[in-house]
């Protein structure tokens, strides 16, 4: 199983922000106590984390959006996208927590619709000014990885990627500096032992 600490936050966390980090974990996590989960091929796994569960909740909904776009305003951006379904109620929690702040969100597609207005990016976001890449998780990096060569491809710059949480045993944080982009999570997890774990994001 993960663990957390205070020592995993940034300097400028504050007491509200290790609680509601706190809950998030705590209603994202999933057991193999509770329920059968397995990884992609089919495995049985210890653990993971469905964020989908928090993010969808109408009150965490509102606290995670609050807490996500507030580290846009420091880092002075007002674009954000997100791709797939783990980032998808993100982006929208940003938007409605915009207090003045005009806030644009974009959806990434796996592809360019073929028809109507063709696009690969959903939404009012704004090619000629940067934007940053949400998600829900960021591990291995491949889905952040993937959502930056499509937005680049579209002719997008993007800054950074901020997420809720960063495995940070595997090298995902560091497959997406390389690629020129600063990364934010809003919390760190460690792994405790060995048990095999995954996330649930797509």
């Amino acid at each position: 199983m993960p663990s957390m600490d205070r020592g995993t936050f940034s300097s400028s966390s504050r007491a509200d922000l290790v609680e509601i980090g706190r809950r998030l974990y705590e209603r994202a996590l999933v057991r193999r106590e509770d329920e059968l989960i397995t990884d992609p091929r089919g495995q049985p796994i210890g653990w993971l984390l469905d964020t989908r569960v928090p993010s969808l909740d109408g009150e965490l909904f509102a606290e995670v959006g609050g807490v996500l776009a507030e580290r846009l305003r420091e880092r002075g951006h007002s674009q954000v996208v997100g791709y797939g379904f783990g980032a998808h109620p993100l982006v929208c929690s940003v938007l409605a927590a915009s207090d003045g702040d005009a806030f644009k969100g974009g959806l990434i597609r796996e592809e360019r619709k073929e028809h109507g207005r063709r696009r690969l990016v959903e939404g009012p976001v704004d090619p000629s000014e940067p934007v940053v890449l949400i998600d829900d998780i960021i591990n291995s990096g491949r889905s952040a990885s993937e959502a930056l060569t499509l937005l680049r491809g579209a002719d997008f710059t993007v800054d950074g990627l901020l997420t809720l949480f960063n495995f940070t045993w595997s090298s995902g944080q560091s497959r997406i500096e390389a690629e020129g982009l600063w990364v934010d999570s809003l919390l760190d997890l460690n792994l405790q032992d060995g048990a095999s774990s995954s996330s649930d994001s797509v």
